[in-house]
């Protein structure tokens, strides 16, 4: 039965991450990408920090992250450099704005989103915002 938590690990040990993906194989991907606890920190930072408010879920079809099409590269260290750097028309640095460990948590949180309905989204970003507290609201 314990065994099922594992796509939830959350060692109270683990370093925390001082530096962005060293390339598409990089080994501390898969503890932020196939992790529930990471994806899901990812999901409320991404609420807090705002994101939503151009990348909701049912908005803009050109700021829509979930048709799995990406502008710069779709693997986990193109998706952080793209956040980090601003990449898209209009869309500010958070490398600046986020410390480096939300950032990875961001990451894994925008590439999962395509594996997400569009209503269990709209109901996760209108909990988000219910709970408050963030730069985003």
């Amino acid at each position: 039965m314990l065994a099922a938590c594992g796509s939830e690990d959350r060692p109270i040990e683990r370093e925390r991450v001082r530096t962005p993906p060293q390339g598409a194989a990089d080994a501390r991907i898969p503890y932020y990408q196939d992790n529930l606890f990471q994806v899901a920190r990812g999901a409320r930072f991404f609420s807090w920090y705002g994101c939503g408010s151009c990348h909701a879920a049912g908005g803009d079809e050109a700021l829509d992250l979930a048709d799995g099409k990406w502008r710069h590269g779709g693997d986990f260290d193109a998706v952080f450099a793209s956040i980090a750097q601003g990449r898209a028309p209009g869309m500010p640095a958070y490398g600046s704005r986020m410390p480096v460990e939300t950032l990875w948590q961001v990451t894994a949180y925008v590439r999962d989103i395509e594996k997400q309905d569009a209503a269990t989204r709209r109901r996760q970003d209108l909990d988000r915002r219910a709970e408050g507290g963030g730069r985003g609201s």
